[in-house]
């Protein structure tokens, strides 16, 4: 039987309760999942890509079938060298699908071998994102519930 290997691609600037619960169903879902870190030359980042990956790392340790990964290079390309045949894709809300439907039909067409998966986070989360969660500690919010506490220190940290 071939295994199944998916990515779950994003910048994770930072990681949230959101991310991990997508990551804890993807984990169900598939034989193998690989978290790549990616950078996005549009996007200014609070965390160095190393720094992301350090966090991730250690809130995944207790899931053996998760590895976590930086990149730079196109997803569905990091697919195919990985041997992947699946994206993971959380959606939280309507222009959420909005954009990631559009990547998707993208992603198709340049690499039609490899499908995208798309679930959602539990309804505890759906509203969070990382740019709110930065906005929020950064005016000093307590957000101990939306992200783990590794990340709050860290962010606590950063937005000193």
């Amino acid at each position: 039987m071939k295994s199944r290997k998916a990515i779950y691609p994003g910048s994770f600037d930072p990681i949230t309760h959101g991310h991990l619960d997508v990551i804890r169903r993807g984990s169900k879902l598939f034989d193998h999942l690989t978290i790549a870190v990616s950078m996005n030359p549009s996007k200014e980042y609070l965390f160095t890509p190393k720094e992301r990956k350090t966090m991730i790392d250690e809130l995944v340790k207790d899931l053996p079938n998760v590895d976590v990964i930086i990149t730079e290079t196109l997803v569905v390309k990091l697919a195919r060298s990985l041997k992947a045949g699946f994206l993971l894709r959380g959606i939280r809300t309507f222009s959420d699908f909005e954009y990631e439907f559009q990547m998707a039909f993208t992603n198709r067409s340049l690499a039609p071998e490899i499908e995208s998966v798309f679930v959602m986070p539990s309804e505890d989360f759906s509203f969070l994102s990382s740019s709110m969660v930065k906005q929020a500690v950064a005016l000093g919010g307590d957000l101990s519930r939306f992200v783990p506490q590794n990340v709050l220190s860290c962010l606590k940290r950063k937005l000193k």
